[in-house]
């Protein structure tokens, strides 16, 4: 049995461990459409829970973050959101681009996985690209 401490969510767990180089794992609000093709990792039990905030701060403790992309409409609709989300990926070193919510969903389509929360806040969806350990 895995230990308590980290990710003991099973799938999730694995496709963080299969990820390689330049893959890339989307945390999603309870909104993101989901490719067919791109396997959905569904933690949404209820509207708002879990938090996009938790989930983000789970990936972020086990997953090496290289850039980080959301969608350029989180400013003007969730500013408070973009705030939380650059704070977190800033202190592990990472700029976060912004891009076009169609172009967003766009690069969804060659995403490793989705991960969906029950987040309610508008646009609150970031595309994690795995770094490496060296």
């Amino acid at each position: 049995m895995k230990l308590t401490s980290g990710i003991i969510h099973p799938q999730l767990s694995r496709v963080i461990a299969e990820c390689g180089h330049t893959d890339a794992i989307v945390v999603a609000d309870a909104g993101l459409p989901i490719p067919p093709n791109v396997e959905r990792i569904d933690l949404a039990h209820r509207a708002g829970s879990p938090a996009f905030l938790d989930i983000l701060d789970t990936v972020l403790g086990e997953f090496i973050v290289e850039r980080a992309v959301v969608s350029e409409e989180i400013e003007a609709n969730s500013p408070g959101m973009l705030t939380s989300v650059r704070a977190r990926l800033e202190a592990v070193g990472v700029v976060v681009e912004a891009i076009p919510h169609d172009e967003f969903k766009a690069r969804t389509q060659g995403a490793r996985a989705i991960v969906r929360t029950g987040e309610y806040t508008p646009y609150s969806n970031v595309m994690l690209y795995s770094g490496a350990p060296f």
